[in-house]
């Protein structure tokens, strides 16, 4: 699989691993970095040593959520087409807002997944709550670093899945040394940035009732030179190391001659440890860690270490005089050799890999096999007879009848069809449904599904052109079909637009010929992938009449499905099956209104209404004989209200 990955922290070699296994396991990852980026309180420059898949880009900004990439190799790498975007950065951030942009600009249709850590549920400023209420939408999925930050995304609008896929170690680089337990002389360590919130003076307070121990502070930030005022303060200024920044083999050296490691970080209104990466490296490394119990620390750690209260320098005396001096040194120590197993680079790596399988199934269940055909029948049964004779043999056929019909029963019994009466006219989408339970009540829920209009003509090898576009594409969900209205010979359309209250008034001003964006394909002749069935659902069974395809694809757009339309010889007859127009009408229009509503709120479909209105009333004024009348009537009805309207003709 071909997998573009876009993570800022990558930076930093040791961070890497992950793809490198993941290149391992099969997947072809190409990883957009940071050139230079601040890691531990030190800008830190991108170092590609062996890694060809790896690719600089420059920066603009240095807040983690709030900074841009240069396009340029991101442009480059979309160019390549990957099979799926992994965006390791906050979904609120700029930086996802940029890739994105240039996803849609690019004209990929590859679906991405996102990341977060963020286990605070933050009403984000505009722009950043829109970046992030958009990214979500439209993921496939997510993974996380605590279980919190996932259910936020969830509850934010995340319609994937979201996995709980931790930050890895390597135990490899951080491998204990060979040593007995602590004597009184301890040594012990912090590792990471000196920010207020990382609450280092608790540790240096913590420390002064014992004048046994040393500390060795590893690390920069901006409170470097208050913490050693308050050591000098304190009178250990003797007993504390400010170390600086390290990584790779330096910063593995220090944590194996520490006695035990403190993370003695402190929980703010705007933050909380997200998930501890030092909690994981000591514990890899042999050392016992003494942690506070906020944020994510607690699951990180679990029994592999002692847990006490933030902020509290007695109670972190007392944890570490239960590590270094109760006898629980060696217990700890392999209680977290063992825990730092479940953070290997390799396991996340085979965890991201499966993720990503999840998102692009590495074969499709549906592909070997002919798609199940779907009919709703509703009225004459010679019609539909004709379809299914056009189609020919070799496919199995359910027909739902709205009718009833005697005729029916007989033509589907005829061909050998499994005929199901609904008992009444439900409507397209619920009698769609019922076939949908029927084949799935069957074992055939597996297949890729047919919709066939009874007024429309499909042959076998055009079906089979189209099942070929359907998993051409690890991501498409329906393929619509090219097709002639036989009566004139002309070229149907078949790609429409998503309608929305813009588009209402780009056509009140008379600019909708002008519209030919690729929205949605005609359901008259629509192929379904069997895995978008299950990931998107059934049909929406408020639409009746119309719309409810339209409805389909949108979900489907929305969840980073795409769509198709494969070139082939289909016909249609527009409205072929019958029945009264003014109904028909009336029925297009209500369904209209319960689309906006459903997708655009109250305000959206007020907009959408007044457009259709203002389009109507200028059509009126200009037009003369059945188009005057039309846009009388159309307006007529948007003033009454559609779904008003269809009710009081019924």
């Amino acid at each position: 699989m071909r997998v573009l990955r876009v993570a800022h922290h990558a930076v930093v070699s040791a961070w890497r691993e992950r793809e490198r296994h993941l290149r391992g396991l099969g997947d072809d990852v190409r990883l957009i970095s940071a050139k230079h980026w601040n890691e531990g309180g030190r800008d830190v420059p991108l170092d590609v040593d062996e890694d060809a898949f790896v690719v600089g880009a420059g920066t603009v900004g240095t807040h983690p959520n709030a900074f841009v990439y240069d396009p340029r190799p991101i442009w480059r790498m979309l160019r390549a087409g990957p099979e799926l975007i992994d965006l390791h950065e906050e979904p609120f951030s700029l930086a996802t807002a940029e890739v994105l942009l240039l996803r849609r600009l690019r004209g990929s249709t590859a679906p991405y997944v996102l990341y977060s850590a963020q286990n605070l549920d933050k009403r984000y400023p505009i722009p950043f709550r829109w970046i992030e209420r958009a990214a979500l939408r439209g993921a496939a999925a997510a993974y996380v670093c605590n279980r919190e930050a996932g259910e936020i995304l969830v509850r934010k609008g995340l319609r994937g899945p979201a996995r709980l896929i931790p930050l890895g170690v390597d135990t490899a680089a951080f491998s204990p040394a060979d040593r007995p337990a602590p004597g009184d002389a301890a040594v012990v360590g912090y590792i990471g940035r000196l920010e207020p919130h990382k609450g280092v003076p608790v540790l240096l307070r913590a420390v002064a009732e014992r004048p046994a121990w040393r500390v060795e502070i590893t690390g920069g930030g901006p409170q470097r030179d208050e913490l050693a005022a308050l050591a000098a303060e304190l009178g250990v200024s003797d007993r504390v190391a400010f170390l600086g920044f390290a990584q790779g083999a330096e910063l593995a050296d220090r944590y194996r001659r520490l006695d035990a490691v403190v993370v003695p970080s402190l929980p703010t209104p705007g933050w909380l440890e997200q998930f501890c990466r030092v909690a994981v490296e000591a514990m890899a490394s042999g050392v016992p860690v003494v942690a506070s119990r906020s944020g994510a620390i607690p699951d990180v750690v679990a029994d592999a270490g002692v847990l006490v209260e933030p902020g509290d320098p007695e109670a972190l005396r007392a944890g570490l005089d239960s590590v270094l001096g109760g006898g629980q040194w060696q217990e700890l120590r392999e209680r977290g050799l063992a825990h730092a197993a479940d953070f290997t680079w390799a396991r996340v790596a085979q965890q991201q890999h499966a993720l990503y399988r999840e998102v692009v199934p590495a074969q499709d269940a549906g592909a070997a096999r002919p798609p199940q055909v779907v009919a709703v029948a509703y009225g004459d049964a010679a019609l539909l007879d004709g379809a299914l004779q056009a189609l020919g043999d070799g496919f199995a056929v359910t027909i739902v009848d709205n009718s009833s019909s005697a005729d029916t029963r007989a033509m589907a019994e005829r061909r050998g069809a499994h005929y199901i009466d609904s008992g009444a006219n439900l409507g397209f989408g619920a009698g769609v449904n019922v076939a949908l339970r029927s084949l799935a009540q069957r074992g055939f829920a597996a297949d890729d599904v047919l919709l066939l209009n009874p007024d429309a003509r499909v042959s076998r090898a055009d079906v089979e052109a189209m099942q070929r576009a359907l998993h051409s594409g690890a991501r498409t969900a329906a393929v619509g079909a090219t097709q002639v209205d036989p009566r004139t010979g002309e070229a149907s359309r078949v790609w429409w637009p998503f309608p929305s209250p813009a588009r209402a008034w780009i056509d009140a001003l008379g600019l909708g010929r002008f519209d030919r964006a690729h929205g949605f394909a005609i359901g008259s002749v629509l192929l379904l992938r069997s895995e978008a069935i299950a990931a998107v659902g059934e049909f929406d069974e408020r639409f009746f009449l119309y719309a409810e395809e339209v409805d389909w694809q949108k979900r489907a757009r929305d969840a980073s499905w795409s769509i198709a339309v494969a070139t082939v010889d289909a016909s249609h007859i527009g409205a072929g099956t019958g029945g009264d127009s003014t109904r028909r009408e009336a029925l297009f229009f209500a369904s209209n209104e319960k689309y906006q509503r459903k997708h655009f709120g109250t305000v959206g479909w007020q907009i959408f209404r007044a457009g259709v209105i203002a389009g109507a009333t200028v059509r009126a004024l200009l037009t003369r004989g059945e188009s005057k009348d039309a846009a009388r009537r159309r307006r007529a009805i948007f003033l009454e209200g559609p779904v008003a309207y269809a009710e009081r003709i019924r």
